[in-house]
């Protein structure tokens, strides 16, 4: 490359001429040295205007268009493509809105942007210094001496994620924090120590480090004997997982409890031991977690306590100590060839969901957690034996879980005397919803439950969360949720109202309901896979065509999906479509964002998702960043999008 400095103006070389006449003019060339050298930019500033330092200076082509360098694909061995890299142009709206909101020399002052941000993104309270502020912030990104924005550095502003965010860093935890838990939603995980798959991957406390640090609040472990009977594990029981100590577990949870958020901390435990090694456990959670450990002794909670007193406090919650019992133990290995599966399937997940409609204990029995035995009345005497091993184990269980004996109905009556968990899979849920919806409903207005995936999803897949959070449901167990951007990613989302209203006529998620308000979506482009991907991440042989998905999760009536059109051979697309969604429950509305890449002949290729709370979405143009399949945020990947409720 050859560098061409050009000082042009009414007489370079008369000391006595005023900067005003002179200009800087760059031009990039490519050295040939058998042909004409090829152009590779040009660009032309004012003296008058230039400020010393070292700033970032755009090059443009002939016709004062930016500069998109190429890109040399092979194709079928002795051909190659070739395509431009395009520099992210303005779109024009961007461009039409700057010039509103300018003065004649394209420079946007303090006092404009503080209108811009008003009037358009509904930054109400924004003041005059703030928006001097976001200017200053920015000068080191233009090369000229100016008192505000130009078109380049106003573009610059609002597609930087740490600049114009989707969701207002600025809230905080900002929702009443001083309801009983089972007022909220809470960041649920599932088999929180997995590091893969459920039938052979690792048993670690990396995953649960990873989950707090995300703002988890709900950690699940698993905990059986270890081959020698003397001490306790962590794995997935019945399967190839290989464990991992309870004791490392309980000290990685304790480290990085309240890393990420300062409110309570619930270990679900799935107990599979003896009351020896209950009595063992409740050794080590005493011994780990110390005065941090919140545990109401030997009476049943009537109420449960509010997420505000119990900051920083770890929370048991398990069943009560009785279920570790050969007898029963023997006579489930004796039942099990004759349920009419594959036996390594039955051994790995467990019986198949039975059926809700009916309600008798015979087919109700099962539901629960997974491994759940039954937590109705027993005589056996080898319980009364050990009884007296567990008691220090009892009194640590702050939410007690479990079900009682019978039908459907019998396990989601409501007592005025206490508050306990129930747990049923997702297929559990959807079935019990079909009939029961309204009693589901009442049930998590003063109780927990928890919804864990199907023992077929052996990857750990998540699955819809909708249906858990739309009849109340609290710890819905899945492995990444859109939901807790929300309150500060704090953990905890209060309900909306409708679902803790009381009376004979609660929330019907299934009811036609009016339309409370219209989210209004503007796509305009997006950009980054080029710094994030390698060259030939989504085809071998071209530039990609990015489309996107944007719809609604929610209720039945509000979920609804659309796309745009794709965008062919181009790492940074321009669409600039409109949607618009009419919405009867905001309160429960995600708006789910995927970027995909066309292939005409195989599965298109993923580039990026988020899901973003609707009632808390900033009104105006943002830029939002996208994560992978894991709920990794890209580097670079981010839209340029807008919302408006109308």
């Amino acid at each position: 490359m050859m560098l061409k400095i050009l000082l042009v103006g009414r007489n370079v070389f008369d000391s006595h001429s005023p900067p005003l006449l002179f200009f800087y003019c760059l031009l990039l060339y490519d050295y040939d040295i058998y042909e004409k050298d090829d152009f590779g930019g040009q660009t032309c500033l004012p003296v008058w205007e230039l400020r010393s330092g070292i700033p970032a200076v755009p090059l443009h082509s002939h016709k004062g268009h930016h500069i998109m360098p190429k890109q040399t694909y092979n194709f079928c061995f002795c051909f190659r493509r070739r395509f431009r890299l395009p520099v992210s142009e303005v779109p024009p709206v961007i461009r039409t809105l700057f010039n509103s909101y300018s003065d004649e020399n394209g420079v946007m002052t303090a006092i404009h942007l503080r209108s811009f941000l008003v009037e358009v993104q509904k930054q109400h309270n924004t003041t005059k210094e703030e928006a001097q502020d976001i200017i200053d912030g920015h000068k080191h990104l233009s090369i000229f001496h100016r008192s505000g924005l130009n078109l380049d550095t106003f573009f610059n502003y609002l597609f930087t994620h740490h600049n114009n965010p989707p969701l207002s860093p600025s809230l905080g935890v900002h929702q009443d924090m001083s309801s009983p838990l089972s007022h909220y939603f809470i960041y649920t995980g599932h088999n929180s120590y997995l590091t893969g798959n459920q039938l052979s991957s690792d048993s670690s406390d990396v995953p649960i480090i990873n989950a707090l640090q995300r703002g988890v609040r709900v950690i699940e472990l698993d905990i059986w004997p270890n081959a020698s009977k003397d001490d306790v594990n962590v794995l997935h029981g019945r399967t190839l997982t290989s464990p991992v100590t309870l004791l490392k577990c309980l000290s990685s949870i304790k480290q990085y409890a309240f890393v990420a958020s300062e409110y309570p901390v619930v270990i679900t435990l799935e107990d599979h031991l003896t009351p020896e090694l209950q009595a063992k456990v409740a050794e080590m959670v005493t011994h780990t977690f110390g005065d941090m450990l919140f545990s109401p002794g030997s009476e049943r909670l009537k109420e449960f306590p509010s997420p505000e007193s119990l900051k920083g406090r770890i929370i048991i919650s398990t069943k009560p100590p009785k279920e570790y019992l050969e007898a029963k133990e023997v006579q489930e290995k004796e039942e099990e060839p004759k349920k009419g599966k594959p036996a390594d399937d039955e051994e790995a997940w467990g019986k198949e969901v039975p059926s809700l409609r009916g309600g008798t204990i015979s087919d109700y029995k099962n539901i629960g957690d997974e491994d759940d035995l039954d937590d109705g009345d027993n005589t056996d005497e080898a319980e009364t034996s050990r009884g007296n091993a567990s008691d220090q184990y009892r009194r640590l269980i702050a939410i007690h879980a479990g079900k009682p004996k019978g039908g459907l109905e019998e396990c989601l009556k409501v007592y005025t005397d206490n508050v306990r968990r129930l747990s049923l899979s997702e297929l559990q849920l959807e079935k019990a919803a079909e009939t029961h919806g309204e009693e589901i409903v009442r049930f998590t207005q003063r109780n927990i439950l928890r919804v864990y995936p199907k023992g077929t999803r052996i990857t750990s897949s998540n699955y819809n969360p909708l249906i858990g959070w739309m009849h109340g449901a609290q710890m819905v167990a899945f492995n990444m949720q859109g939901m807790f951007k929300a309150n500060g990613e704090c953990g905890y989302v209060k309900k909306p109202d409708f679902l803790l209203k009381a009376g004979p006529n609660v929330f019907d998620p299934k009811a036609r309901l009016p339309v409370k308000t219209t989210l209004k979506v503007t796509i305009y482009m997006g950009e980054g896979w080029f710094q994030d991907f390698k060259r030939t991440h989504f085809d071998q042989f071209s530039s990609p065509d990015f489309y996107t998905r944007v719809g609604i999760a929610g209720v039945p009536y509000d979920t609804v999906m659309k796309k745009t059109k794709s965008v062919e051979d181009n790492w940074s697309p321009s669409w600039n479509e409109v949607f618009e969604f009419r919405l009867a429950v905001p309160e429960l509305a995600l708006l789910r964002v995927e970027v995909h890449e066309y292939d005409m002949s195989e599965k298109d290729d993923f580039g990026g998702q988020t899901c973003l709370p609707v009632w808390e979405l900033r009104s105006g143009i943002r830029a939002v960043p996208l994560y992978s399949h894991k709920g990794v945020k890209y580097d670079n990947v981010k839209l340029l999008m807008r919302f408006e409720f109308i």
